[in-house]
């Protein structure tokens, strides 16, 4: 795999990789950039969410099960002092749908924490990742 990344101005990127589609990453204002997209530590995030969440759906799918909707919240905690990597990340998983069943769905979320996400096996020697879930029927997610 091969990647390039393209200064804009000051630390205002665009990097695009294999899969040739371009991306904008920027920092704050105070650390030279626009503070016009995605900052970097965001995107680690973000890689880890989409990771899981397809190795999730692509698993939930082949079981067979219906979801009307599907998120992850994700916090994480970062340390004080500079580099200031991430010190621990939460993945909630929210399964919306009629009549799910919670079997599924933690064999999912398990196998693609323990066997298919690289994003988080790439994570994992150097920050705690914790995971749950919680299921809404399509009415509840409505009134949230």
């Amino acid at each position: 795999m091969k990647a390039i990344i393209k200064q804009i101005e000051g630390c205002s990127f665009i990097g695009k990789a294999d899969s040739n589609h371009w991306v904008s990453i920027d920092t704050k204002k105070d650390a030279s950039g626009s503070d016009a997209a995605t900052h970097p530590i965001e995107l680690v995030l973000l890689a880890l969410g989409s990771c899981t969440g397809c190795d999730v759906i692509s698993i939930l799918q082949k079981k067979k099960v219906l979801l009307e909707d599907f998120e992850i919240h994700i916090n994480a905690e970062r340390a004080e002092e500079h580099p200031r990597v991430f010190t621990k990340i939460h993945l909630e998983f929210v399964f919306v749908g009629t009549g799910l069943s919670s079997v599924p769905l933690e064999r999912a979320i398990t196998l693609s924490q323990q066997k298919y996400c690289p994003v988080s096996a790439m994570l994992k020697p150097s920050v705690p990742i914790t995971t749950s879930y919680k299921i809404l029927e399509k009415q509840q997610q409505k009134q949230q």
